[in-house]
Parts: C-alpha cells; structure tokens; sequence
C-alpha cells in the first residue's frame, strides 16, 4: 500500500492476539444469543405438547413472532457493540495488533454478518436509519444497500446513493500498520457495486465512482471515476423525473413501505425450513432410532435445499414475472417487487441451496427455473445474476467463484436493465464483473477480479483481465 506509513516497524504486541481471539468468540454469540430467545419462544409455545404433530404445529404459529423477535434482539446487540467499539476512533496510524486495530477489526466483521442476517433491512427505507443508529453521519434521501462502512468515520451527504458491497472509511493496512480516517460521500453523489472511498477519501457532490473502482484522493464535483486505480471517467448524465427519483410523493413512500415490510416473509420461510428439518429429524428418530436418522439426515437436508429453491422460483415468478431489458425509476413497483424477490434469494435459497451447490449442475438447473438461459457443460460457481432472465451462458462456458454477472445498473437512481451474454467456452474469471449489454466471445477469457465495462465485447478467442480489462499480456499459465 502506497502512502505515509510509518518507516518502523510496530510493537509485536503479542497480548493482543488474546483480545482477538477473544472477539472472535463474542461475534459468533451475537447471533447464536439471538437464534436462542427466537427458539425460547418457539419452545414456551410447544409447551407439553402430546405428540410431535400438535408439537409441530404449535411452533409453525410462534415462528413468526419468533423469528421477530430473535432479528431485534440481534440488531440491538449489533447496535450496542458498534457504538461501543465506536469510543475514541480517530483518523490515524496504528499498529495492527493495538486497542485501535481491534476495534475497527471488530466492527468490520460484526457489521460483515449483521449484512447477511439482516440483509432485508438493507437497500430499504429502513437503511438510513440503521446507518444513524451504528453511527454514520447519514443525510435525507440518502439510498445505501449493503454498504459496510466504519460508521463514526462516516459522513453520507443528503440524496447519496451506495450500491452494493460498497466500503467506506475501511481500513487500510501496511507494514504491520492499520490506517483509518473520515471518508464522506459527497450530496447526490453515487457509489457503484463493490465501489470504495476509503480514509481521507470524498466522493465529490453530483460525483459517481463506478463498479470495482476506488475513490480518488482529490475529484472535482461532478467528476466520474472508474477502476483502481481510478481514472477519469466520461459520463453521460440521464435526464429523470425527480418525483420517481430524488423527491416522491407520499403515496410511493407508502406504497414502498408496505413492499418492505413483504420481506421478512423470506425470513419467516427460511425458518420455517429449519423447523420443518428438525421436525423430520426428531420424527425419524422416534421411528427408525438415532443410527438411521443420522443416515437419512444428508436426504433430508437435500430435501430442505430442493424446497428452498423451488419456493424462491416461485417467488420470483409470483412477484416479477419475465424481466426484460428496459427501464424503471427508484421509485417504481418493479423496483420493489424485485428487492423482495432477491430477498428470497439471499434468505431462502442462498444458505439452503445455492451456496451449497456452487459448480454443480443442480445450480445451472436452478438459475435456468429463475429464466436464465444456460446451456450443456456449464460451470457456474456463483448465485448472482441479479435478472437471470437476461443471462445467456452458452455450452461449456465458465463462470467462477465470486462473479456478479450484472444486468442492471442504477446511476441517477434508474434502473438500465440489458442482456449479458457468454459465447460457448468463454471465461469470467474469480470475483470478475460483467456489466450490461456486454459479452465475452467464444472461447475467450477473462481473467480474475476484471470488469468488462457496459457494452463491452470481448473478441472470440482473445484473452483480456483488469479493471477495467485490457489484454492480458502475461498469462498465469504460461509462465
């Protein structure tokens, strides 16, 4: 890492590392603290239940106040805990293994899980708030999904927008150092997927810095940025109707509302799957004895993972239908519907199927369920395309681990909707991006955490890797 670090080494501090430990330990009972009063609630509800089916059906009617309450108590615990390691955060450098290092290093990791478990409450009305509470110096009309951000670092101006995975005022580390400091994003400015402003760093007011791109250290308003390092970015600025865009009327606040309270319905139904494994258990065990059901448990577990899947398909059919290349304003139904929708995905059939069936045909099979066209040999080791109605992945094509196969974008707060296609053969390469209207040739490559830009098309055969791409000159394999 570039920058003034400090030329000396630091201090071992070696009696940190039980602090570490220690932390780690207290990271993993939040949830666990949790799980376990929505399971208390569940079990005051069976009370002396005589037989596993009144049992059962007496814990179907208490999840939903279960699962309620199990999701306060941990936000208020995220809560707590980020405020408190909040205490005397100041921008600077300091060893790795200090108070300092610790407590950023904690409040990371706490505010990386609280993204998973409490994914409905992001990209939703409720974010701003969420990010008031945890801290951050949040404006009016700010949109943010889900962002991760050192929140007593952070300063959001009014009608910012954060896509997602976006970081702000992470830390940076070198030489054994840790770096913190403010980072603001600046009024109207926009942030794109996986962006980041990191210490010392401003995204300018009216300014945009696109997906996989780092903050410059100085930007003039209204600049566009892309890459990282970043480079100066051309941008054409659409014109929008700022009543569905940066100034509704009530009634869409209202209507929008409502949509948002639909997705803890995902969170009731990824319950509900747990329950309904555990009830089959405890029914094989009365039945058949210990040894066969932990026999049949791998049958059952699969099971749980097929009714994951096919209950999220049929949410997406339910609530978007067939999505097509087009348009649509923050402030719309199509909008909303799709968040519950991806809701499912990230609730219900991630962590019951798709995380699990990564680079298995069971996946292809699914994402082509959800209107993906997907065709024979495919390897397919990630779960995000966002609208797989407009994914192509042709015969024996390759897309890794921690790709986004990305068919919308949302700058000036409209959402762009276009194809993506990947020719027969083709390769995205690990935690790679492709954006809209862009695709990779027959048997063409691209290589490992690379963006092929909007409207990109990478040549049949040609081997490309970058952010943004360019051709790949030194080859891994050929060396």
């Amino acid at each position: 890492a570039r920058g003034s670090w400090p030329a000396e080494r630091p201090p071992r501090g070696s009696r940190w590392l039980t602090a570490f430990a220690i932390g780690a330990l207290v990271m993993t009972a939040l949830p666990a603290i949790a799980v376990l009063v929505g399971a208390l609630i569940v079990g005051a509800a069976i009370g002396d239940a005589a037989t596993l089916a009144d049992a059962a059906w007496r814990a179907v009617l208490a999840t939903p106040l279960a699962v309620l309450a199990a999701g306060l108590v941990y936000a208020l615990l995220v809560l707590g805990s980020v405020r408190l390691l909040g205490v005397g955060l100041r921008e600077g450098y300091y060893p790795v293994r200090s108070r300092i290092g610790w407590q950023v290093w904690m409040t990371e990791r706490i505010l990386d899980g609280a993204r998973t478990l409490l994914f409905p409450i992001y990209a939703s009305l409720l974010t701003p708030i969420w990010l008031r509470l945890l801290g951050a110096k949040v404006g009016a009309g700010v949109e943010a999904s889900t962002v991760l951000l050192i929140p007593a670092l952070t300063t959001i101006a009014p009608a910012a927008f954060l896509a997602d995975d976006t970081m702000v005022a992470c830390y940076e580390l070198g030489g054994g150092w840790l770096h913190i400091g403010p980072a603001k994003i600046g009024r109207r400015a926009f942030l794109g997927n996986s962006g980041i402003a990191g210490a010392g760093r401003t995204v300018p007011r009216n300014g945009l810095v696109a997906v996989l791109s780092s903050t410059p250290r100085k930007a003039k308003r209204g600049s566009s940025w892309l890459g990282n390092p970043p480079e100066r970015l051309r941008r054409t600025t659409t014109d929008v109707d700022e009543a569905r865009t940066f100034h509704p009327p009530a009634r869409l606040v209202t209507w929008r509302a409502l949509w948002e309270l639909l997705r803890i319905v995902p969170v009731i139904a990824t319950a509900l799957i747990a329950l309904g494994v555990l009830v089959a258990l405890e029914g094989l065990w009365l039945t058949v004895g210990l040894g066969w059901t932990i026999t049949l448990s791998g049958l059952v577990l699969l099971a749980a993972g097929a009714v994951a899947a096919l209950v999220t398909t049929a949410a997406k059919w339910m609530l978007v239908g067939r999505i097509d290349a087009t348009e649509h304003p923050l402030w719309s139904s199509f909008i909303w519907r799709n968040e519950v929708s991806d809701s499912f995905v990230e609730m219900v059939a991630r962590p019951w199927f798709a995380a699990k069936a990564a680079g298995t045909p069971a996946l292809a099979v699914w994402l082509r369920t959800l209107g993906a066209h997907i065709g024979h040999g495919v390897w397919c080791e990630s779960y995000w395309l966002p609208e797989a109605d407009l994914v192509t992945i042709k015969d024996g094509a390759t897309v890794n681990r921690g790709c986004v196969v990305q068919t919308h974008l949302f700058h000036d707060r409209i959402m762009q909707l276009d194809r993506v296609t990947l020719a027969a053969g083709a390769t995205l390469g690990p935690h790679s991006v492709i954006l809209p209207a862009a695709g990779i040739g027959e048997g063409a490559t691209v290589g490992p955490a690379s963006l092929v830009m909007r409207g990109e098309r990478v040549p049949a055969g040609s081997v490309w890797s970058g952010n943004p791409i360019s051709p790949w000159r030194s080859r891994p394999w050929q060396t």
